[in-house]
């Protein structure tokens, strides 16, 4: 083959379309949806978005797709409440959760590029109704906008409970020391700034604080400023209790998906930087077309360096400066989860082709939902995120010497824990063997989790996050240890047998 040919050929199999221009960017959600875990024998099941709803139990779901940065369709599915024809759109209102702690990373950012705030300053220069709290393991904290933001700040306090339309909301200093009527414990620090990564709401409240404080106005009227009004978000609110005069507006639903939080139809939440933003998908795809056109240097929402340390993980966390980040390449994403009581979540942008979508849903069954259509538009978009686990049937039963205790190993450095280090935060590991069953009981944990077979000593898994657990065998025979993995997060942690 020529070297011309032969760069050609390279060149193709290189390139990075992302999904294909002239398909229909929700075809997907016909008989594309599938679980994160594929049994041995069984192909994907094909689902579609309407019979999931209805398994699920989720009267509403809100869509939007992008391409090139731009959102190209922004759709609802079901109604706003069970029971009415009362018809979601790509306008109506949903409760975001914790999406919106990147929201309140953007409003940040936006503050720092205009030289009004420093990443790396010690937050209390900026503190005014609240300082940092000494303790005799941190007794003269040092903790930075970058460690807030990247949840390595040491802070606590992961999420918050919502509140009911008959409770009284708590002030954001009643929130940060854990005074009635909060729901919360204070903010207090678990362990120095710096050290591993521990999602911390906690955290983004005294984000929240320090913005407020420094620049004398609410995070409400900071973020219309600097991030809804700049990206065309005309619907987005930081208002809680949200006015009903706002009107569109999804109602919240249980598990069984019935209304909930009645009269009214929805909860508030008093935390608004790390659970408070109410939102619709079309004006969510805005915010994640912006990231990703502001990271491509085509667009002035963020400088691009700053975009770019926003999409860049500060170790020992996955966490940018408030998105998560996976993959690789062509397939590297950023995204966000939400989760209120009666609102599910998420957002997805691939930061090198321009592609991505937004999930919301009205009841408390829908980060199940969320996953499969996740799932089907991922695979739409065939960067190869969040690729399923595939369970294998074993050729023959699984080692019984595979079972007994294991330890964490404290010599795993807290980069290559990582999330494990907050998502699976286990000191010691119970390993069980029953006849064609390996089985792991973590500790403090009563119900053994039966684990997939991926391989003779390797096994799967799979929630919201894959995790697999491969055991290793020495050269003298014998089953020396362990290694747990977190794929999405290229996080691993290793377990000595005892």
């Amino acid at each position: 083959m020529s070297r011309l040919l032969l760069g050609l050929a390279l060149a193709a199999a290189i390139a990075t379309p992302g999904m294909a221009a002239n398909s229909d960017p929700l075809a997907a959600l016909d008989h594309g949806l599938r679980p994160n875990l594929t049994v041995a024998g069984q192909t994907a099941p094909g689902w579609s978005l309407a019979e999931r709803m209805a398994h699920h139990k989720v009267p509403g779901v809100a869509i939007a797709v992008l391409r090139n940065g731009e959102v190209v369709r922004a759709v609802g599915y079901g109604v706003r409440e069970a029971g009415t024809q009362d018809r979601i759109d790509g306008d109506t209102l949903f409760s975001v959760g914790s999406i919106s702690k990147v929201v309140t990373a953007a409003t940040t950012l936006r503050l720092v590029a205009d030289g009004r705030l420093d990443l790396d300053r010690d937050v209390d220069d900026y503190l005014k109704r609240w300082k940092l709290p000494a303790s005799a393991e941190v007794p003269d904290p040092h903790v930075s906008l970058r460690m807030l933001m990247s949840h390595t700040s040491g802070l606590g306090v992961h999420g918050f409970a919502d509140y009911q339309p008959a409770e009284p909301l708590p002030t954001l200093l009643q929130v940060l020391n854990g005074e009635k009527p909060a729901k919360n414990e204070a903010v207090r620090f678990k362990r120095p700034p710096g050290l591993l990564n521990d999602y911390s709401g906690g955290g983004t409240t005294v984000e929240q604080a320090a913005i407020e404080d420094a620049m004398g106005q609410p995070l409400g009227t900071l973020a219309q400023a600097r991030v809804f009004g700049p990206l065309g978000m005309k619907r987005s609110t930081f208002e809680s209790p949200l006015s009903a005069e706002r009107g569109n507006i999804a109602k919240a639903h249980d598990g069984k998906g019935a209304p909930t939080a009645q009269p009214r139809g929805w909860e508030s939440f008093a935390e608004a930087g790390a659970s408070g933003l109410w939102t619709s998908v079309d004006d969510l795809g805005r915010f994640v077309g912006g990231l990703i056109k502001s990271y491509q240097g085509r667009g002035d929402f963020l400088p691009q360096p700053l975009a770019t340390a926003m999409m860049t993980e500060v170790a020992p966390s996955p966490v940018g400066l408030g998105p998560r980040l996976g993959g690789d390449g062509p397939g590297r994403y950023f995204f966000h989860r939400g989760a209120n009581e009666s609102y599910l979540s998420f957002m997805e942008g691939y930061l090198e082709t321009g592609d991505g979508f937004v999930i919301l849903t009205n009841g408390s069954n829908g980060m199940a939902l969320i996953d499969e259509v996740r799932n089907a538009l991922a695979d739409a978009i065939g960067q190869g995120a969040h690729p399923p686990l595939r369970a294998v049937a074993l050729r023959a039963p699984p080692s019984s010497d595979f079972a007994g205790r294991y330890r964490l190993d404290p010599a795993t450095p807290v980069d290559l824990r990582r999330a494990l280090a907050d998502n699976f935060e286990y000191d010691t590991l119970q390993v069980g063997v029953t006849d064609d069953t390996v089985a792991i009981t973590p500790a403090g944990q009563d119900r053994p989790m039966p684990l997939a077979p991926l391989g003779p000593a390797r096994f799967g898994q799979s929630g919201s996050y894959a995790f697999t657990f491969e055991f290793h065998r020495d050269a003298w025979g014998k089953v020396r240890g362990l290694t747990v993995s977190m794929p999405e997060t290229s996080s691993s942690a290793y377990y000595v047998r005892e």
